[in-house]
């Protein structure tokens, strides 16, 4: 009866709290859609997690870069939050025979006739520009761990076509020391093309020239022929699960054991963080309006109450006069706010889900198409023009194939309402109880013969 008395104040009232209900409950929507989101692209990239070398962690008198044996780097990526692993490093060889090398210029000043450098690795599909589209296998078959017994080979299109070389023939390539006469017959496994025309920035290496082998087997070549584990200078090992980094790596540190020496673990999610930044961005302007409005909301229903206080005075008085007691008074304001928001919750669940699918939608996409331009817009830096000195960082090179995310699916869900019924009814009774309860101090007397 109260409330239908007063209309007005009754609509008013349940105009503020359907905008309070409304606006936190696209927050928590807006906010489990991104998780979702994110957790998602988690589970789909993974985390690259590096093993390198910390130099902070080695003694002042050690000038040798550490190594770790592949068989280490082996049981540690046989850990069952790894998805997939890869090691590789590079060394010299000659070129034995009729095969000619495609650049004329020698690597060094002092090079032999022929020489180059090839790349151990245990897995070439996982090799970045591998994985990123840029270099493509044209024919045969990318070496796998399977290849580390097996002396094979993948050689560029230009050093294939240069001395016709196909999927099945044999090149010999020799040890990386002058002392050393050890050579041995690699079969080419595949043919793939790298389109840069640019020597290799690291070691200035024609990249029509790079020859790509197992692990195991150009480390038997460079050891005179000896069996047993690759050094290698770091790996990288793919998470299933970015959030198991630190699990993953005290796990490694017992499965490594010593051999971690002069060695440190660091994640590097920059796939992750490129296609979750447009959801961070708003999640974050969810959360900020969320708070905001409910701020607001409740100043507002504040204002109200304390109104409601003054304008039923009179109402008061006569119940105290009457012998009421003084908590119902406050109660029954209580009451009344409850009844409100209950409704104001039920209206909001109509049409909160959709509202929040329209405007997460349309803030997503403007956020990932500004992303997705600078990305576009990235040039990267000149060779040679990378370094401290030029405050330029080659790291700053956007990530392949990682465009960020645009679209999130909005699902309301019986715990959601139940979250914005608790934070709802808060902000009402809280609004409400502080003003009701100067109706304690009223003097009925007073109210009743002098109006105030």
């Amino acid at each position: 009866m109260s409330l239908w008395s007063r209309k007005a104040r009754s609509l008013i009232t349940l105009g503020t709290f359907l905008v309070i209900c409304t606006m936190v409950l696209a927050g928590l929507l807006i906010n489990t859609a991104t998780g979702r989101a994110a957790d998602s692209a988690k589970r789909t990239l993974g985390a690259a997690v590096t093993l390198g070398m910390d130099l902070g962690g080695l003694s002042g008198n050690q000038f040798q870069a550490p190594q770790i044996g592949s068989d280490v780097v082996d049981r540690i990526g046989a850990s069952p939050l790894v998805a997939k692993y890869n090691y590789t490093y590079v060394d010299g060889t000659q070129l034995l025979g009729g095969p000619k090398l495609v650049s004329d210029k020698p690597l060094t000043s002092d090079a032999p006739p022929n020489y180059t450098l090839a790349t151990g690795v245990r897995d070439s599909s996982l090799l970045p520009d591998f994985d990123n589209g840029t270099w493509t296998l044209l024919s045969g078959s990318p070496i796998t761990a399977a290849d580390q017994d097996r002396n094979v080979v993948l050689v560029e299109e230009r050093l294939a076509n240069k001395n016709h070389l196909k999927v099945g023939d044999r090149i010999t390539l020799t040890q990386n020391d002058p002392g050393g006469h050890t050579k041995a017959a690699f079969t080419i496994k595949g043919v793939y093309r790298n389109p840069s025309d640019q020597p290799d920035p690291d070691y200035q290496q024609f990249p029509g020239d790079r020859l790509i082998v197992p692990a195991a087997a150009l480390g038997r070549l460079n050891s005179g022929g000896k069996h047993g584990p690759a050094q290698l200078q770091g790996a990288t090992f793919q998470l299933k699960d970015a959030s198991a980094f630190n699990s993953f790596k005290a796990q490694a540190e017992r499965t490594a054991g010593n051999a971690m020496h002069g060695f440190k673990l660091s994640i590097n999610d920059k796939a992750l963080k490129q296609m979750t930044g447009p959801l961070d961005s708003v999640t974050t302007s969810a959360t900020a309006a969320m708070w905001l409005i409910g701020i607001a909301g409740a100043l507002v229903l504040g204002l109200l109450a304390a109104l409601a206080v003054k304008q039923r005075r009179t109402e008061f008085g006569v119940l105290l006069a009457m012998g009421e007691n003084r908590w119902k008074l406050v109660a029954q304001q209580c009451v009344e706010i409850t009844a409100v928001a209950l409704l104001a919750i039920a209206l909001s669940s109509l049409f909160a889900q959709g509202l929040t699918q329209r405007a997460g939608d349309s803030l997503l996409h403007s956020q990932a198409a500004s992303a997705l331009q600078k990305i576009n817009a990235y040039q990267p830096p000149p060779p040679g023009s990378t370094g401290l000195g030029e405050g330029i960082d080659p790291n700053d090179a956007p990530v392949k194939g990682a465009d960020p995310i645009d679209r999130i699916t909005v699902r309301l869900r019986p715990a959601d309402l139940g979250t914005v019924a608790g934070i709802s009814l808060g902000v009402g009774l809280l609004a409400t109880a502080i003003p009701a309860a100067s109706s304690l101090r009223l003097n009925p007397r007073r109210i009743l013969t002098k109006g105030k």
